[in-house]
């Protein structure tokens, strides 16, 4: 089990109770209190036992409250429920969450009386496993055990629905509630698209279950779980809609400080680590309205200050914005070449080596992009990413991509009095010079999609895919893949497909 340090501090003015505790086989031991964060456990105090395996953890105020976790040496563990309420423990080393009994605390009884229920129906439930992972189970028997297994699922949903639904509003029910998912009512007999209505239904009712006031329901994997599925699944994969939806939900929580804190946290990290395009928009936009309007508290300086530089450097990247007007010289070293100065319906911008492997794998693909797409609008801006121009030049003239629109850095240019003396004369821009950071290159090739406005549609694609996504922008069917390879390609393609129908066959024939 892993286990991290994390600061917390008790607010005072509020009650709080101590947790105390008696472990059988226990003595003069060091023993862990930890919380849950989402899924995460943090250690958050320790304690040595006495000889007869007695300690005590001192209570929490309301805030810090929520699903504990005692920490035993092994490390063995059994989680509590610290709420404010005296509560005292009594369990053994050898099966402490077996052993548990709960001598003081109604909220802890609750918890434990439905884990014991839990392994009473995980026991009847195991005859009718076994039935209907029987291959030799008759019909009869396989339908005995299907319903027996649905009456228990209904008991026990009943059960959790007893705790839920308690007015003494037990913390267990909190998280127990937030497992479930909103039954979604009938819709409306005037609606068409009744799919369409039932999810958004759903979403927008998604975090009725959650208690928005209560700063303990972070303390839970279950609140992880909403997070995570919500994020991931509930709201599609589109910039603008999980901004949207990201401002409405953490506007919903203000006043929260753990939920927000916990809410955000994901957001940000899942948008700037995400392998879907544009993504990395929401992570801008994020850093914008809350990291850098000061609402972020719990980041040091150094950290705060990483994150923006990221967003910074991000920006001119980003879906949806025009792409900076890159302008840097060309294949003669003489004449300047400005982006913004190509008038294409679409212009594809890539930055690339003539000592790139994979760049010479794309770069085939790409020509035979623009063979078929030049004449409805296609133009390319190649950006050579080489330091010095002479392999760059002479790489370029043994290709036929000379009708591309070639351009590169060079050190004469990148000296610092000579690129001082461009940027004053208005002839380029610091963007331009620092074209590597401006697009947030750390790989070649890297490919932008951009419209005739020079917005960026796309970024970070093969050239297949900006095949694909030509096609599918004048809604035509795209063409096989291998329309867009090489005979050399192709081939290579053909013999990989023969060898995995082999090994599958081989596979097939062992089983």
């Amino acid at each position: 089990m892993a286990l991290s340090f994390i600061m917390t501090s008790n607010v005072s003015g509020q009650t709080s109770h101590n947790v105390d505790v008696t472990v059988t086989g226990l003595s003069n031991d060091t023993v862990y209190l930890a919380n849950y964060y989402g899924s995460k456990l943090y250690y958050s105090d320790t304690t040595v036992a006495d000889t007869d395996g007695h300690f005590t953890f001192k209570g929490k105020a309301f805030n810090e409250c929520g699903k504990y976790a005692v920490v035993l040496p092994g490390p063995v563990f059994f989680d509590i429920m610290l709420v404010n309420e005296p509560m005292e423990f009594r369990t053994t080393k050898s099966n402490p969450q077996g052993d548990m009994v709960v001598i003081q605390s109604e909220e802890n009884i609750v918890f434990y009386d439905y884990l014991s229920y839990l392994n009473t129906k995980r026991e009847e439930r195991s005859p009718h496993d076994a039935i209907l992972n029987d291959s030799m189970s008759s019909p009869l028997q396989i339908e005995i055990a299907k319903n027996a297994m649905v009456l228990m699922n209904s008991e026990v949903i009943e059960y959790q629905d007893a705790i839920i639904d308690d007015p003494r509003d037990y913390l267990f029910g909190k998280y127990l509630g937030m497992l479930r998912d909103p039954k979604i009512p009938n819709a409306p007999d005037h609606i068409d698209d009744t799919r369409l209505w039932n999810y958004l239904w759903y979403r927008s009712h998604y975090w009725d279950r959650v208690d928005f006031s209560d700063p303990r329901m972070v303390r839970d994997g279950s609140f992880h779980q909403m997070v995570e599925r919500w994020w991931g699944q509930v709201i599609p994969p589109d910039p603008d809609t999980l901004f949207y939806e990201a401002k409405k939900l953490l506007t919903q929580v203000k006043g929260n400080d753990d939920m927000f804190k916990y809410i955000l946290h994901h957001m940000t990290f899942e948008s700037e680590s995400s392998k879907v395009m544009c993504m990395d928009k929401v992570f801008v936009e994020l850093v914008n309205e809350y990291y850098i309007t000061g609402q972020v508290k719990w980041l040091n300086d150094e950290q705060l200050k990483k994150i923006i530089d990221r967003a910074e450097a991000l920006k001119y990247s980003i879906c949806g914005n025009v792409a900076h007007d890159i302008t840097l010289p060309g294949l003669d070293g003489t004449t300047w070449e400005s982006l913004h100065d190509i008038d294409a319906r679409y212009t594809v911008m890539v930055v690339w080596e003539s000592t790139c492997g994979h760049c010479k794998k794309e770069m085939p693909i790409l020509q035979r992009v623009y063979e078929e797409w030049h004449d409805k609008g296609l133009e390319i801006y190649a950006i050579g990413n080489d330091f010095e121009p002479d392999p760059w030049i002479e790489y370029l003239e043994t290709t036929n991509y000379m009708d591309w629109t070639h351009v590169s850095d060079n050190p004469q240019i990148n000296a610092q009095d000579s690129a001082v003396k461009l940027i004053n004369a208005g002839i380029t821009d610091l963007q331009s010079l620092n074209f590597r950071t401006t697009f947030d290159v750390f790989s070649t090739p890297k490919l932008f999609l951009l419209d005739e406005n020079k917005e960026i549609l796309a970024k970070q694609i093969g050239a297949l895919q900006l095949a694909e996504m030509l096609y599918r922008l004048d809604g035509i069917e795209p063409p096989h893949p291998e329309f867009f390879l090489s005979e050399e390609a192709i081939e290579k393609l053909r013999k990989l497909e023969q060898q995995e129908g082999a090994s599958n066959k081989s596979q097939v024939g062992h089983k």
